[in-house]
């Protein structure tokens, strides 16, 4: 079987578990109706639209 020729550093150690603990980013749009930040392709939770028609119904 392949063996490592030598150890691997610590900074390329590092490199490669930061990868795991990177924040994962969100897309975030502004909804047409409201102009509220909302993640894209869903339902704005501040005022129930998607794509200018009312899914929820939101009680203010």
């Amino acid at each position: 079987m392949a063996n490592p020729k030598q150890k691997r550093s610590r900074s390329r150690t590092h490199a490669k578990r930061a990868k795991t603990y990177r924040a994962i980013s969100v897309p975030i749009s502004k909804c047409p109706n409201c102009g509220q930040p909302k993640m894209p392709h869903r339902v704005c939770l501040s005022c129930g639209y998607y794509a200018g028609k009312q899914i929820l119904e939101i009680g203010e």
